[in-house]
Parts: C-alpha cells; structure tokens; sequence
C-alpha cells in the first residue's frame, strides 16, 4: 500500500490527498503569522498614533467581528453556491487590498480612527467568508477518520502562528513602526492565494440556485439548536467568546496603562496565548482518546474557566507571570472546546448541511465577541481594564456549567446513543 504522503483516497465523490492537505495547511499558517502581526500593529496604531481612548479601543476589537452579525448566517449558503478553494482564493486577495490602506493612509497623514475601524469590519467580514469556506473545505481532502487530529494539527499551527505573529509583530513594531509592519500581513494573504490555487479542485458547489435562501438557514439554524451536543456546545463556545471579546478590548490598556509595560509586550502576551493552544492542540486527540470527547470537554472548559480567574488577580510585582498563566490556561481550554467539537460538528452533521451547520454556530458564537469587546470597553472607561478581565472571567465560568447542565456529563463520547435531528431540504420558492 502506498505511503499516506503520496496516496489518495476517494471518498463519497471528492479524492483526497496528502498533498492537497499540506498546501491547506502552509496557506492557513502563512496568512495567520500576518494576521498575528496586524493584531499587534492595530491596536498599537490606535493607542499611540490615534491616541484612542480605552472605549475606542473596545470599539476597534468589536468592529471586526461585527462582521459575523452581517454575514454570519448568509455565509453558510454563500459559500455552497460557489467554488470553495476560489472563495478562500478571492478572500485572500480582498484582505491584502483592504490592510495596505492602512499603511498608505498613514504615509500620506490621513489616518484616522474611522479609517481603522472600517477595516478591521472589512477584514471581518472577508475573514468569517473565507473561514467558512475553509471549514468546509478541510472534510473534501481529509478523510473522517483523520479529521480530529487534523483538526488538531491546523488548531495547533493557528496557535503556533499566534505565538510567532504577535511576538514578529511586536519585533517589527519597534523596529520599523506599526504602519510599516502591516504591509507584512498584505504580503502573507498573497502567499496564501497562491498556495491554495496550486490545489486540484475538490468537486462541484451545491446546486442551491433554486431554493429559498431563508429557509436553507432556518435548516441549518434548527439542526443546531434540535441537537442535544450542539447545543449546549454552542452555549458553551458562545460563553468563550464572549470572554475573547472583552479580552481583546483590554489586554492593550491593561499591559500599557494598568501594568505600565512597554507596547512591545503586547505582543509578548498574545504569544503566550499562542503557547497556551500550541500545548493544548498537541495534546487534544491523546486526551479525547485517553479520556473520550464529552469528558475532555468536562475537564478543559472547567480548567480554562478557574485559570482565567490568574488575569483579574494580576497584581504587584507577579502581575506579568499571573496574567500570562490566566491567558495560556484559558487558551487551552478554549483550544480543547474547539477541536473537539469542531470535529464533531464535521462528523455528524449531513454533508447537505454541513456550511450551514458551521455557519450558524459561528454566527451565534461569535457574534457576542463585540457585545463582549464593547461592554469590556465601557467597563475599563469606567473603572479601569482590570473590570473587563473581571467580565472576561464571569463569562469564562459559563462554558462548564452550560457543559455539565446538558446531557454531555453522561457520556463518554460525544456521538454516544446520539438521536440526530434530520430535517427536509426547504420546499422551492
């Protein structure tokens, strides 16, 4: 038999190959090292060019996914009715376009906070299409039996290129400026394109033409919430983000103002998050095996939830080493929740619905990101951004609870004794 790096495995129509993986996977890492780099350069730009207040600074974390709430639903039947390898391609180059205004906005001193704004809802709204197509895409060139550890594999690379992206951003930062290291992120979403256009198409989009666009969602909705892991995943996923979404408002103020740090650890910080899910990823198919799925996501969304608890109570001297401990450990929690159910979400939803499934729980889950960025924001206005890691912990207690309160703490696995929920295809307007 030939060796996994050069066979290939037909399967339900679509051939799937090593190769066709690894070209996945170098795209996905290239374009996150520069997404890494512009996460530092923004909210860098804001604070010292703009001189943003801390409100502001909620609104520039809330604006990119504010996108998830415009096209977070419609995202799911957008993507079926076109090439997936070519809407990832399209998204790619949209976002180079997009973050080079930044730079040039800045040469010619015209930059403002409007400016930033408006991109960073640009790049959130071609990020959440391209993502979409790009969870859909992974099961075309994967076979199912390899999908958790894939999962895994790409879990860990995102959080590898988080560490590396922020800590190059915050490199680049000192070095040439926050402007100037934007241009890299531009560079690195060209790569991407390239990368994924070298990967033989993987079948046909789904004939949807003829179908009533709101009903397909309304399927797609009732699966998720008909569904008795789904749903209480999605709860749990949701309390998560929420708590991602006032982290991203704070962790600047509270590194440069509360702690007083240089900006350059800004970056340093959200390496260590980085860090968190690269230990957390390489050890998630070792621990779902050991452990079995429904009882490694008992165990990760309790740990990350008490560990989050380090980053309020970051004071004196330790404030640094507890703040990164509250940061790695939610990290891996939050790592552990999404492959695992991620995985799940991929294996048992019908392959007809499958980008609506992954549509609707990204559009729930994350559109309480900038609910969580606004109200941290307006917090740290009020009392300082050690109130928003407070709020960011609160909602980190919620994901456990929604995990344990279902029928989650009984099983073992996941797909145990599950009764899916099937549903017809909307009749045609």
């Amino acid at each position: 038999m030939a060796t996994q790096s050069v066979s290939q495995i037909a399967e339900g129509g679509v051939t799937r190959s090593a190769a066709a993986f690894w070209k996945y996977w170098a795209a996905s890492a290239t374009s996150n090292v520069g997404a890494g780099v512009t996460r530092v350069a923004l909210p860098i730009i804001a604070l010292t060019t703009l001189s943003a207040s801390n409100f502001e600074m909620g609104l520039l974390a809330a604006a990119g996914y504010t996108a998830v709430i415009l096209v977070g639903l419609p995202s799911g039947v957008i993507v079926q009715r076109y090439s997936l390898r070519g809407m990832q391609i399209s998204m790619d180059v949209f976002r180079a376009i997009a973050v080079l205004t930044v730079p040039l906005a800045a040469w010619l001193g015209v930059l403002t906070m409007a400016h930033l704004l408006l991109v960073a809802l640009l790049m959130g709204l071609a990020h959440n299409l391209f993502d979409m197509a790009n969870a859909t895409f992974l099961p075309r060139i994967v076979s199912r039996q390899e999908l958790i550890s894939r999962n895994g594999l790409m879990s860990g690379t995102i959080a590898t290129t988080q560490l590396a992206g922020p800590a190059l951003g915050g490199l680049l930062v000192q070095a040439v400026g926050a402007a100037v290291s934007i241009v890299f992120d531009a560079i690195t979403y060209a790569v991407s394109a390239v990368l994924l256009g070298r990967i033989p198409n993987t079948g046909s989009p789904v004939p949807t033409a003829r179908q009533n666009p709101f009903g397909q969602i309304a399927v797609g909705l009732r699966y998720v919430f008909l569904h008795p892991v789904i749903r209480p995943s999605l709860i749990a996923a949701s309390a998560v983000n929420f708590a991602n979404g006032a982290l991203y408002a704070v962790t600047a103020p509270f590194i440069v103002r509360t702690l007083g740090l240089p900006v350059g650890m800004v970056g340093v910080v959200l390496a260590i998050d980085g860090l968190g899910t690269v230990a957390a990823a390489a050890l998630t198919a070792r621990l779902a095996r050991r452990l079995g799925t429904a009882r490694a996501l008992i165990l990760s969304t309790t740990g990350g939830a008490v560990l989050a608890l380090a980053m309020p109570l970051a004071f004196t001297s330790w404030a640094p080493v507890l703040f990164g401990l509250g940061v790695a450990g939610f990290a891996a929690g939050v790592c552990v929740l999404s492959v695992v159910t991620r995985t799940h979400r991929q294996t048992v939803s019908p392959p007809e619905l499958l980008s609506r499934v992954m549509a609707s729980v990204r559009f729930v889950s994350w559109s309480v990101i900038p609910i969580g960025s606004v109200l941290a924001g307006a917090a740290a206005e009020v009392w300082g951004p050690r109130a928003g890691l407070v709020l960011a912990f609160a909602a980190a207690a919620v994901a456990p609870i929604a995990i344990y309160s279902s029928r989650i703490r009984k099983l073992r696995e996941l797909t145990d004794g599950e009764a899916l929920p099937q549903e017809p295809e909307p009749a045609r307007s």
